[in-house]
């Protein structure tokens, strides 16, 4: 028998990765998923997973604190053994938040927050995770349509991502020796809780959007959460390096 394939989803107790997670299960990927504070719907996230027949295990991370991530590299090891597994399928970095303040507002301990949580966070987790990552594996960092189109008041968050942008091809280029795969995910607007849950809670907001939007409507997350198995799969094999939008055709 094959050994379970497993990947590592961040912030999979809600919204985008909560998604990613229950698609990866029903496609038969066990999944490590990590959670911030809310113990119980971390759980509920593994119940989920569980549910399909798949590993699941829940592990609590900070992004925005670097000095836990060896830990939690070594908790990963643990947790892989423990499935009968060697190394991980993938990793995808969904956890994050943002700042909404104006350019001229924006403070710098708002932009250095969004830089801990949304560059150092990928790209000293994934260093660490580098000896649990097997070769031809895959690892998805997770960027924003604000990179390509502007919302006001997001500056920070997108300039954040926009470095994430840059540092998945710097990995894909330097760990391509190792077949291993780097691809960024940019989502459009999403009603989820994100941003307080503009997107989702504020007729006016979802309407705007929906109107600037192709196929005329915001994205929910299991838009972006069925994606993935296909991201992480063998027939996007000859993808790295590439940003890979999925915004419904948002501002174009």
């Amino acid at each position: 028998m094959a050994p379970q394939q497993i990947v590592l989803v961040t912030g999979a107790s809600r919204g985008l990765g909560r998604s990613a997670a229950r698609h990866l299960a029903a496609a038969g990927y066990g999944v490590i998923g990590t959670y911030q504070s809310n113990a119980a719907e971390a759980e509920a996230m593994v119940a989920e997973v569980t549910g399909h027949g798949v590993p699941g295990t829940a592990l609590q991370l900070d992004v925005a604190d670097a000095s836990g991530f060896e830990v939690f590299a070594d908790r990963v090891r643990t947790v892989l053994g423990d499935a009968g597994a060697e190394h991980l399928r993938a990793v995808v970095h969904f956890a994050g938040y943002g700042v909404h303040a104006p350019y001229v507002e924006t403070t710098a301990a708002q932009l250095a927050e969004m830089l801990r949580v949304h560059v150092t966070a990928p790209f000293l987790l994934t260093q660490l995770l580098l000896p649990l990552l097997a070769d031809g594996s895959r690892v998805l960092n997770v960027s924003s349509g604000l990179t390509r189109f502007t919302g006001p008041g997001y500056g920070a968050y997108a300039a954040a991502k926009g470095a994430v942008e840059v540092l998945t091809r710097y990995q894909a280029a330097e760990l391509g020796d190792r077949g291993i795969r780097v691809n960024t995910l940019a989502p459009g607007a999403i009603a989820t809780d994100f941003g307080g849950g503009v997107v989702r809670d504020v007729a006016a907001v979802n309407e705007a959007l929906a109107s600037a939007t192709a196929l005329g409507r915001v994205g929910l997350p299991d838009d972006i959460g069925a994606a993935l198995p296909a991201l992480v799969g063998d027939g996007m094999a000859w993808a790295s390096g590439t940003r890979i939008e999925l915004s419904g055709g948002q501002s174009i």
